[in-house]
């Protein structure tokens, strides 16, 4: 499971958390898209597998690392 990068000292400003969790879970969705295409599932069956990798998206390990990053406890 893949979660975003959050880089150490980067300034933070209101809603950076929320864009961080939209963007991981644009980036499983269009990977878990475009993996299920090669592997020949139809337009159904890749916005399944695309749901699936939104709901495995560990939002916990990414508020952690931003909460790391931003120097809070």
């Amino acid at each position: 499971m893949k979660t975003l990068p959050v880089e150490p000292g980067a300034p933070r400003r209101p809603g950076e958390l929320a864009e961080a969790v939209r963007e991981a879970c644009l980036q499983a969705a269009q990977a878990a898209w475009e993996a299920a295409g090669t592997q020949g599932l139809c337009a159904e069956g890749r916005w399944e597998v695309a749901i699936g990798a939104l709901r495995s998206v560990d939002l916990q390990a990414l508020v952690q690392a931003f909460d790391a990053a931003s120097g809070s406890t």
